[in-house]
């Protein structure tokens, strides 16, 4: 995504004291009790939408049953909880929601809470019932996975039968692994003893039951902070699917991604069985220099320094987290239990943890005599809260482009697959490094015109031959880059066949810091994310909805897949304005011969001959959403898919594997870093056989040979 944090300016102040103003309404000249934390918040998020919306809503009927529906999707998505007559009880308020969130009012979300409770426990009692017996796998039927096109049931009984087959599928697809495992057990080995058949149908019968017990135990601790934000939630969404709500630990969430930064302990946990495990302790943090918390202990008390400590057992795993993290410099008590069955009381001072992987990092591929430059990008990341040791991904990247230049690099090939955005100023200083100074993208607000947002400095950092890789979730801030970069021919743009189509911009607001002291008592509130702008190329047409459509297209595994911004509710539609002045690269790539060549070495690859078979089996498999539950139909379908995927696998080995080598700036920092050193490590292992990065270098390569053209 793109967005901006706003402190300070006058836009902020302006949106901030529309958020006052809306709280101060609800107690002034009332006489009324102070309101609740519901009517407080949805109230004075409304407002602010009202008024900062890139497209505001009228809250009337039509807003109404675009919250109804999309609240009912969100409840019950499967259609498994509430029955028809469960859901005409709440299409009576289908037209009224508007007129109970101006009155402060929830009998919707009040009766919708107590359908999908009672529901839930019914429920719980139905699939425990079914798993109670053994299942019979001969009978010829089938099980709809598209929730889309199922129905919510008639009544209770299509409601079990429903049930049945859903549990059923899920056992048949347990009792398939046990079936594997069995085959490749060990006959020698007393622990590999063979399973009769009803032995296997009872293990398989008991996995499931587990895995719904994990899943009902997290709803059935959904509390009113939980509900509350879901609500809330869905009323954003209903403006734009980016227009988000943030309960406080989403937003810490939401930070982290964005960052690369978050204050805690340091050890990757996991819930298993109603506990609490440490699942991994992340190198240099603060659980690390403490030494004592080890992976495999189970946390069961958390205290905040010498406070009495609340037991973490049986509860869902954010829960427990948020207990866990803290501020820099504060202590946590953990009271562990040791895999030797032993009990300790672990005191840790809370840290900055720093996940690496957020981070650019780059290497030297060696190909065909040619030295390219690979730099990856996994997110546009900035230090938005100006703290201390904050990384910006626009500098990162501008120094690894230094060190690939160190190197002679004789091309780059710059990887935004799967980034989903961020900063949209780092993405136009970004533009800057390979360009001179001129627009890079137009942002305009609902009313306003718009403003060009330019790289003015004139330097050019890199001025090779530049391939930009990306994806069908290379989002926002990725597709504002590509689209410069097409629309300047600066370079080439290779992927699937257009980006996600995230053209908006997006400002968050603490709502804490926008509503007065008088809401200290049922305060944190959380954050608010608003789309408040549209982004334009500087060629007038807009990345929403449509994405960047690449020059080269590659075949891609994952396009049988409906995804990207076209698919999402209310989503906001594609439009153009005029286009900025601009000058293309002078030294413009020959687009038309480097795809030419592209796709000759495609239609001989057999490995992307094989992709292209894949994608057009999956093609016409995606609509047929019926699975068989004869288990033997199951397992032959499964030994097909098997098969070719083995088809794919075998030819991805035998394929030459890309020379990959890191940096000899990096290696000198890593010799005593084994952090560094693995997380280089990992990024070569899933890169050596990589179709299509091996296909972007061949394009740097044609590029390299290619006679210089310069157009003037």
């Amino acid at each position: 995504m793109s967005f901006i944090r706003l402190k300070i300016g006058l836009y902020a102040a302006v949106v901030m004291a529309v958020f006052v103003l809306a709280s101060y309404k609800l107690y002034r000249g009332t006489g009324a009790p102070a309101p609740e934390k519901e009517e407080v918040l949805i109230k004075a998020m409304l407002q602010g939408l009202s008024q900062a919306h890139y497209q505001p809503e009228q809250i009337d009927d039509n807003f109404s049953k675009r919250v109804f529906d999309l609240y009912l999707k969100r409840i019950d998505y499967s259609k498994k909880f509430l029955l028809q007559s469960d859901v005409a009880q709440l299409r009576k308020y289908q037209t009224e929601i508007d007129d109970q969130v101006k009155r402060g009012s929830h009998e919707f979300l009040e009766l919708s809470t107590q359908l999908m409770d009672q529901r839930t426990k019914e429920v719980q009692a139905l699939y425990r019932d079914l798993l109670s017996k053994p299942i019979d796998f001969m009978v010829d039927e089938t099980f709809q996975t598209d929730f889309d096109k199922a129905q919510f049931p008639a009544d209770k009984a299509a409601q079990r039968d429903e049930w049945r087959r859903y549990v059923k599928y899920h056992t048949m697809t347990r009792l398939a692994e046990v079936q594997d495992e069995q085959a490749k057990r060990d006959p020698k080995k007393a622990t590999d003893a063979a399973m009769t058949p009803v032995q296997m149908e009872a293990e398989a019968r008991k996995r499931v039951l587990k895995y719904f017990d994990e899943q009902f135990s997290d709803m059935l601790q959904n509390d009113a902070n939980d509900r509350l934000a879901l609500w809330a939630n869905t009323i954003a969404n209903t403006y734009d699917p980016h227009t988000e709500y943030f309960a406080p630990k989403d937003k810490e969430t939401f930070d982290i991604a964005m960052t690369g930064r978050f204050e805690g302990i340091g050890a990757t946990l996991q819930e298993k069985d109603g506990q609490i495990k440490v699942a991994d302790i992340i190198p240099g943090s603060a659980s690390y220099r403490q030494g004592q918390l080890k992976t495999g202990d189970l946390i069961q008390r958390v205290a905040q320094g010498a406070a009495e400590p609340v037991s973490v057992e049986g509860m869902r795993l954010d829960k427990a987290i948020s207990f866990i993290r803290g501020a820099k410099g504060t202590e946590v008590r953990l009271t562990v239990k040791k895999p030797d069955g032993s009990t300790q009381v672990i005191p840790i001072i809370r840290d900055v943890v720093v996940v690496e992987e957020t981070y650019a990092q780059s290497a030297i591929i060696n190909e065909g005599g040619k030295k390219i430059g690979y730099l990856r990008l996994p997110t546009f990341y900035a230090n938005f809260n100006d703290e201390k040791g904050g990384r910006s991904s626009a500098e990162d990247v501008k120094k690894e482009i230094e060190k690939l230049k160190a190197e002679n690099v004789q091309g780059i090939v710059f990887d935004l697959r799967t980034n989903g955005g961020g900063s949209l100023t780092d993405a136009v200083e970004m533009a800057g490094l390979f360009i001179d100074s001129g627009p890079v993208v137009q942002v305009r607000s609902g009313q306003g015109s718009a403003q060009v947002l330019n790289d003015r400095d004139p330097r050019v950092q890199y001025d090779g031959p530049l391939v930009l890789m990306v994806n069908k979730y290379s989002a926002s801030a990725s597709e504002i880059l590509a689209a410069a970069i097409q629309d300047y021919k600066r370079g080439v743009i290779m992927g699937s066949t257009s980006t996600y189509g995230k053209g908006t911009v997006q400002r968050i607001f603490d709502l804490d810091d926008a509503l007065p002291a008088e809401f200290n008592a049922i305060k944190p509130f959380g954050s608010l994310k608003l789309t408040t702008q549209k982004f334009y190329r500087i060629n007038g047409g807009s990345t929403q909805f449509k994405g960047v459509v690449p020059d080269i297209i590659l075949p891609d595994a994952y396009s049988y897949l409906d995804q990207g911004e076209k698919e999402a509710d209310y989503a906001l539609k594609w439009d153009e304005i005029s286009a900025a002045r601009y000058r293309t690269w002078p030294q413009a790539p020959q687009i038309d011969k480097l795809k030419t060549a592209s796709t000759a070495r495609v239609a001989a690859s057999p490995s992307f001959k094989l992709v292209t078979d894949i994608v057009e089996r999956m093609r016409k498999r995606k609509d047929d959403t019926n699975v068989s539950l004869k288990l033997t139909s199951y397992r032959a379908e499964q030994a097909q898919a098997k098969a070719e995927s083995k088809k794919y696998d075998d030819l991805q080995k035998a394929a030459p594997a890309l020379n990959i080598a890191p940096l000899a700036a990096d290696l000198r920092v890593v010799q005593s870093d084994t952090v560094q050193q693995n997380r280089r490590r990992r990024m070569s292992k899933n890169l050596v056989k990589d179709i299509n990065l091996r296909e972007a270098v061949a394009v740097v390569k044609d590029q390299i040979d290619a006679p210089q053209v310069t157009k003037r």
